[in-house]
């Protein structure tokens, strides 16, 4: 055990010498490990970004809640399909919840966009969605300052909204906007309440939940025409454990609904967040493959690069070499001390372009959207760059190792 230590020890201190004595050739050899590794590192600190921005955006939605609409979410196969099926009705929300007794709410919602304006500061295409007082049921988010729409509102159909806070920034700036008209289109609405900042919007990163207004949903059909309108009906369910038993009732009351024959299809969908979510991660994934493969290429050159420098250091060290195998070193000290060199070259590297990627992800961080190098990023860049070492050293670390001393004594 004492030799073996001893043997990787010289071995390191030999690879160690000879990186030091072509200090420059190392470094221009680790300009394609360090681009490899960067683009890597890169690639899954954004894909990692993605997908926690678009998980924290939707984050704020219940995962217990179900939603009738016209179309799929996720459309897979022929859209032709989809697209002659009729508008989902503001009066069959009514009906779905006189007949769903097991749901323990049920919320109608539509949108539209508008400039809205405060003064002489105008907010454009913000998003305006006609809602109940049901709609603290179906997720996290709450006002920060006032109330939520009441069912009073709803039924006196009252011109009053809560606002994002994006809106309120953009809008009042400093001032209290509580008991404020502000003119959403051509209608004015006062502002009962503010919303708490709840992110999303970000770089693919799902909707922007803080530059929405809510309005009860009476007074957006009022303002803006509900009869046309298509809708989204939300049904949260008695339990997330019961919840796909309770998407079958879901459907069951809705076929009833709309009068469908057994034999007919579903002319409406039944979406989730989870569904979503899962959609989601799949296409991350084949991009974060796709990603990952391109970038791959620059590590290969780099490779490449190292595997070349190694060849020409075992020519230009053969006589070194042929003199301490004369001496007595093994085949496999010789072999070890090589692929020290080229590990050692591309941890280097690897380290760098580590480095590099901190630098990149805080840009992205600060311009675009949350996203911070990972310790299992880390350890994966590491780890390439230790098994690129070992795979471009190895063939010149073993013509290193199986030089015929005598040859390499006479080797000019």
């Amino acid at each position: 055990m004492r030799e073996f230590c001893y043997w990787l020890k010289e071995s390191a201190a030999i690879a160690a010498r000879a990186l030091r004595a072509n200090k420059s050739r190392a470094i221009l050899t680790t300009l394609g490990i360090v681009i490899g590794i960067m683009a890597v590192a890169t690639t899954m600190t954004v894909s990692n970004g993605l997908g926690n921005n678009f998980e924290e955006s939707i984050s704020s939605v219940g995962s217990d809640v179900l939603y009738v609409s016209r179309m799929p979410w996720i459309i897979t196969g022929d859209f032709f399909r989809y697209r002659n099926r009729p508008n989902i009705k503001f009066d069959e929300s009514e009906a779905l919840s006189r007949r769903l007794k097991s749901a323990r709410a049920v919320n109608p919602s539509t949108g539209t966009a508008r400039n809205v304006k405060y003064r002489s500061n105008v907010l454009e295409n913000a998003i305006v969605i006609g809602t109940t007082e049901a709609q603290m049921m179906m997720s996290s988010g709450v006002p920060e300052f006032g109330r939520f729409i009441s069912a009073v509102d709803v039924h006196s159909k009252k011109f009053v909204c809560v606002i994002g806070s994006e809106i309120r920034e953009s809008l009042f700036g400093g001032i209290d906007p509580l008991q404020r008209d502000i003119k959403i289109g051509r209608h004015s609405f006062r502002v009962i309440g503010v919303m708490e900042k709840q992110g999303g919007g970000g770089f693919f990163g799902g909707p922007n939940f803080d530059r929405q207004i809510f309005i009860p949903i009476t007074s957006f059909n009022k303002a803006y025409g509900g009869s046309r309108r298509d809708f989204t009906i939300a049904v949260k369910a008695p339990s997330q454990e019961g919840l796909e038993e309770f998407r079958y009732e879901l459907i069951g009351e809705m076929r009833g609904i709309r009068g469908l024959k057994p034999t007919e299809e579903d002319d409406f969908s039944i979406n989730s967040m989870d569904s979503l979510m899962n959609a989601y991660n799949t296409v991350m994934g084949v991009v974060l493959v796709i990603g990952l493969i391109i970038t791959s290429f620059s590590l290969f050159v780099g490779g490449i690069g190292v595997m070349n420098i190694m060849l020409v250091s075992v020519t230009e060290r053969t006589k070194e070499i042929g003199i301490r195998k004369a001496i007595g070193a093994r085949r496999r000290m010789i072999l070890t001390e090589f692929l020290f060199e080229s590990c050692g070259i591309c941890t280097i590297g690897g380290a760098i372009g580590l480095a590099l990627s901190y630098g990149v992800a805080a840009l992205i961080d600060k311009l675009v959207m949350p996203a911070a190098v990972s310790l299992p990023v880390i350890m994966i860049a590491i780890g390439v760059s230790f098994a690129v070492g070992i795979v471009s050293g190895l063939m010149p670390a073993m013509r290193a190792a199986t030089l015929d001393p005598i040859k390499a004594l006479q080797y000019e």
